[in-house]
């Protein structure tokens, strides 16, 4: 017992905790994504300039995944993630706030920074917890955040309709979360290993991990943001331009694809825990593939929306079960190995967009398609890296230890 709570009801604390960090950075990230036009338009920033900014957001956010490895070698994930969040948030403000191209790039600076490292930080957390439950529950910190993102759409959607400005958009959404996020985050969990031999093996591969062993995961973590990058930037524009849809029903699929990730990974978890990770992960892989097929060749928008429905449902679980994956290969360095496999995320959402678009430009969007399809396919290649060992579910290969459930930033 810590604080007189029972350890079974600091480890719900905790997961209700760290969800609740999910959700509010899926919020924080979407206002940001779906309000690029507006934030063009308030500064002035040119067609030419704007990749320049979208760049710049995943390169610094794979650095803050970087330098969170080395951070959680001297302090708890639970720190990092408490004090990264305030930071993205603040940021967001900053995005609304500036009065010139220097504030607004020191403000996406910020935001990107901070995101690479509460999102390392976040999945320390969530596969740690799901190594103490001792069965799957990562899908459903990623429920969390798709329900985030959703909510951060619908109100940048009615910051448009009622021609908000940014910053009185973001300033009352940061001012409910921040202090919401500071409060939860006492209650953060931080897994640790269970004796000084297993916190020694721990620091020695955190420097030294077998990248060739990471790498089939890292190769699908990036292929599954090039989907998904693929759907988020291209969407709207494929049914519109090649399927012949109305402006107003081109902005439907994103949404759908959304409604879709957050059904998907609400019962994923039960997935895993009735078939295994890897039957989830191949099920989910051929979905995605489907969804990818059907928009290929469909002959209009109702048909093409079908596409990006299954597309929703199939990749929704791939990246949840990659972090997951990650944390049972190496048990005893699983901070080192989720902070750079999640540098990935950002490889895919960097090379998915241009990918998409040079090739639509060159050939066909219809052909494009084909390419992100092609990618995710290679995921059943390497299946076998997201099985459990000693049982089949996706809590791991280890049953639940001894982990230490005091405040998660009461120490370093």
């Amino acid at each position: 017992m810590t604080d007189g709570i029972p350890a079974g009801g600091r480890l719900r604390w905790g997961r209700a905790a760290l969800a609740f960090s999910f959700f509010a950075q899926g919020a924080a990230f979407a206002l940001l994504v779906t309000r690029i036009p507006a934030i063009q338009d308030q500064y002035g920033i040119s067609d030419a300039l704007l990749p320049v900014f979208l760049a710049a957001v995943p390169v610094l956010a794979g650095v803050g995944s970087v330098g969170t490895e080395q951070l959680v070698k001297r302090v708890r994930p639970s720190r990092v993630l408490r004090w990264s969040q305030p930071v993205v948030l603040l940021a967001l403000i900053g995005v609304g706030a500036g009065d010139g191209l220097a504030g607004v790039a020191v403000a996406l600076a910020a935001f990107g920074l901070a995101v690479g490292a509460l999102d390392a930080s976040m999945n320390m957390l969530g596969v740690s917890l799901q190594r103490a439950y001792g069965r799957s529950i990562m899908l459903g910190f990623h429920a969390a955040y798709s329900l985030g993102g959703i909510v951060g759409a619908s109100l940048a959607w009615a910051g448009a309709h009622w021609d908000l400005t940014l910053f009185v958009l973001y300033l009352p959404v940061a001012c409910v979360l921040l202090p919401l996020c500071l409060m939860g985050s006492r209650w953060y969990v931080d897994g640790r290993a269970a004796d000084k031999e297993a916190a020694a093996v721990q620091e020695q591969n955190s420097g030294g991990l077998v990248f060739k062993v990471l790498l089939p995961l890292c190769l699908v973590m990036s292929f599954a943001y090039i989907g998904d990058s693929t759907v988020s930037n291209w969407s709207a524009k494929y049914l519109q331009d090649v399927l012949g849809s109305s402006e107003q029903l081109s902005t439907v699929p994103y949404n759908v694809y959304m409604v879709m990730t957050l059904i998907g990974r609400a019962v994923g978890d039960a997935g895993v825990r009735r078939f295994g990770a890897v039957a989830v992960v191949r099920f989910g892989t051929v979905l995605a593939a489907a969804g990818f097929g059907v928009v290929a060749v469909a002959p209009g928008p109702w048909v093409g929306m079908l596409g990006f429905t299954l597309l929703g449902l199939g990749l929704c679980v791939i990246v949840p079960q990659t972090f997951a994956a990650a944390g049972r290969l190496f048990p005893k360095a699983s901070d080192a190995a989720i902070a750079r496999l999640n540098i990935f995320n950002y490889v895919g959402f960097l090379i998915g967009s241009p990918l998409v678009g040079a090739i639509g430009d060159a050939w066909s969007y219809r052909g494009a398609m084909l390419v992100p399809m092609a990618l995710v396919l290679v995921t059943l290649v390497y299946a076998p890296s997201f099985r459990e060992r000693g049982d089949r579910y996706g809590g791991g290969h280890e049953r639940p230890r001894a982990i230490d459930v005091g405040p998660g930033g009461s120490g370093v």
